[in-house]
């Protein structure tokens, strides 16, 4: 890959491969909606709105490949979801088709499948449960990536990432976690494995207590290197007492848990 578009660059996914991208991928365009507080003299930064079709006509222009971590990253009310991760993520998949991109890495997430108990183990193949308004947002992101690969030939990757960070620092993350290098590592697939259409995998390290088969992966060429359990024994040694409640027992967490309002018993009887 020559140029390769990373929107979403000045959230926290963001910050972590700006540090990690640069030595793989040279040319390294970045935007965002704001522009990032640290930004360094060497990064080269586009202020884009995601929701305006012309600017995002124009951020494609020349780019090979496409990191797309941009949109709200959390819940939020439907109006500000669908301007920022349904219209804006179609304006990036049709700028990106306009312009020959070449491969697109969608951040899809968890939250896409959150509704499965946390006892159960899921592939990628698993009917979508997603969990909220944004977990749907990703579910549709998924579904677009798919249209564009087989439809206009560019190679998708849809990566339903768990949590990114340095380590995981709960219960769940132990479950969910993503070490940032693998991370790159899963990304590189992406852009780079020849005769790609579309693919989706778990953005999750090597974890023994994780929700997910990840299996699908490995057969890429994922081989991870963080190991959650190496963080077990002091994670747990300082976490609460578990409830009986959705935010614990389904794998998507809080998300699962806010603005619920079906019997949960009886629900959790039938997951």
């Amino acid at each position: 890959m020559k140029r390769v578009l990373v929107t979403g660059a000045a959230g926290g996914i963001g910050g972590h491969l700006r540090r990690l991208l640069p030595p793989i991928y040279p040319d390294l365009l970045l935007s965002d909606l704001k522009k990032p507080a640290n930004l360094g003299p060497s990064e080269k930064f586009v202020q884009a709105d995601l929701a305006d079709a012309a600017a995002v006509d124009k951020l494609c222009a020349g780019v090979e490949g496409v990191i797309h971590l941009g949109g709200i990253s959390g819940e939020a009310p439907w109006d500000a979801i669908h301007n920022a991760n349904i219209v804006g993520c179609y304006n990036l998949f049709e700028a990106a088709r306009k312009a020959g991109v070449k491969r697109i890495i969608f951040a899809s997430s968890n939250h896409a499948v959150g509704f499965y108990p946390r006892s159960t183990k899921i592939g990628t193949k698993v009917i979508p449960r997603p969990d909220s308004r944004y977990g749907l947002s990703k579910l549709f992101g998924e579904g677009l990536g798919s249209l564009y690969a087989y439809k206009h030939g560019i190679g998708v990757t849809s990566l339903r990432i768990g949590n990114v960070n340095d380590e995981p620092i709960d219960p769940r993350r132990l479950s969910i976690w993503l070490k940032p290098e693998d991370l790159v590592q899963l990304i590189r697939i992406g852009l780079e494995r020849p005769n790609l259409v579309y693919e989706v995998m778990y953005g999750v390290s090597q974890n023994e207590r994780s929700f997910y088969d990840n299996s699908h992966a490995g057969s890429l060429g994922y081989r991870p290197e963080g190991r959650s359990e190496d963080y077990a024994q002091a994670v747990m040694k300082n976490a609460l007492p578990t409830k009986d409640e959705p935010s614990e027992f389904y794998q998507g967490g809080t998300f699962c848990g806010e603005e619920y309002s079906a019997d949960f018993p009886a629900m959790k009887t039938k997951s």
